[in-house]
């Protein structure tokens, strides 16, 4: 199927890593999913452990979600006017963060990233933004950025049809060290910080509590406003995701995946003060047609109100992905293979590596080409891993003990060919 949709579609696919590019084989093309599993458009059937990259924390159809999304589509796809249920959303996520009063809909975690910073650089007054190695905040200009040289590590272009001048202002931070985000402060004009508390773009890295603790203190000394981006670990590692584990309040946190069950969706919320800065009650222009469409608002209420009503669901999946990630690293170590892994609530990474890494660096020296061999080899035997050893996994609800003991069997199986 890959050769007749890459006739028609740039590279057969519409986003790069489902290509396979870093796994090799060929992508199966998905026909459709039920609960924990996915089946290709030839009847096989997989476990699957990206749970369409972490919104389908209840799995694919569940029924709650289901329904709200066909009851919402017979009144109506779109409207770009106000609706109730964008209200009732908003209510909802807010009550959970008691630092955040306002928050602003969008359509996907770019744009929530995106929108956060021109947000922050307005209320600070400073063009400079700090961001980490590693971590990924969406595909917008000024984030597609690799290592310069220099003492601050100022951003170069990391892709091509990005300008100079739209990387320029964006310093590049070594994650869970602030004695470079210091360097940076010192370097340049910095008037906001944007971080994955939760790293879940070089695998799974979470940041180290006294390290987010001296970034908050170090942004408010500087007068810079601190974003962190949750549009992945949001409701995934916790209810309130990263607030729940470290304490910390963000100046502005981006949401996304899960408060959009499985629809496209994003969102950033912040302080009053902050927030009032956005059009149409200030001069920040920020506008979508499709932003809090009623679809997809209706599937995200549906989710966190399942959430706040179940939060005990959190202590389940966690002890499901440590299971997994144990017995793996048991199987590993049997097979002398280097293996270190973190667990973060329903989130799962784990690493061909000597270390547990911490930084970008550190994930880097991890053997990719036996993630390949693995991810290969799980695949063909009916386990969907992400295709990238970069990329976090996912548990969802209704991923039974037999699904976890099966996946660890499987790997047992595998481990001596890899």
């Amino acid at each position: 199927m890959i050769k007749e949709a890459q006739k028609y579609i740039v590279g057969g696919v519409n986003s790069p890593v489902r290509a396979f590019k870093s796994v090799g084989g060929e992508p199966p093309f998905i026909e459709r999913g039920k609960g924990a599993y996915i089946y290709d458009i030839e009847g096989k059937k997989y476990l699957d452990f990206i749970q369409s990259w972490g919104p389908l924390i209840f799995g694919h159809c569940d029924k709650d979600t289901e329904e709200a999304i066909i009851e919402a589509v017979k009144k109506g796809v779109s409207f770009g006017a106000p609706t109730k249920v964008e209200v009732e959303l908003a209510k909802e996520v807010l009550e959970l963060f008691p630092h955040l009063d306002l928050i602003r809909f969008v359509n996907s975690g770019t744009e929530a990233t995106m929108s956060a910073i021109r947000l922050a650089r307005a209320y600070s007054g400073k063009d400079d933004i700090i961001k980490f190695k590693g971590c990924y905040h969406g595909h917008s200009d000024s984030l597609l950025v690799s290592a310069g040289s220099g003492a601050a590590t100022f951003g170069v272009p990391s892709s091509p049809g990005v300008p100079k001048d739209f990387t320029k202002h964006t310093l590049l931070a070594d994650y869970n060290d602030i004695e470079s985000v210091k360097r940076c402060f010192e370097e340049g004009d910095v008037g906001c910080v944007i971080i994955e508390p939760i790293a879940g773009n070089m695998s799974l890295v979470p940041s180290e509590k006294e390290f987010l603790g001296e970034l908050k203190e170090i942004c408010n000394h500087y007068g810079a406003v601190l974003i962190f981006d949750e549009v992945m670990s949001g409701f995934r590692s916790a209810l309130r995701g990263s607030y729940d584990i470290y304490k910390i309040e963000a100046d502005i946190v981006t949401f996304g995946k899960v408060i959009g069950g499985g629809m496209p969706v994003g969102a950033f919320a912040g302080r009053k003060e902050i927030m009032e800065l956005l059009s149409p009650v200030g001069p920040v222009y920020q506008a979508g047609t499709l932003s809090g469409n009623p679809v997809a608002m209706s599937a995200g209420l549906a989710v966190i109100k399942k959430l706040k009503e179940n939060p005990s669901i959190y202590k389940d999946l966690e002890e499901k992905a440590k299971k997994l990630m144990k017995e793996m690293k048991r199987i590993s170590e049997e097979n002398k293979i280097d293996f270190n892994y973190n667990v973060v609530g329903s989130m799962f990474g784990f690493f061909f590596n000597s270390i547990l890494p911490k930084n970008f660096d550190e994930v880097n020296a991890s053997d990719t080409k036996r993630y390949a061999k693995f991810h290969n080899k799980m695949l063909n035997e009916g386990f969907y891993f992400a295709p990238s050893a970069y990329e976090t996994g996912f548990i969802c609800t209704p991923m039974s003990e037999k699904d976890i003991n099966s996946t660890i069997k499987t790997y047992e199986k595998i481990a001596k060919e890899i």
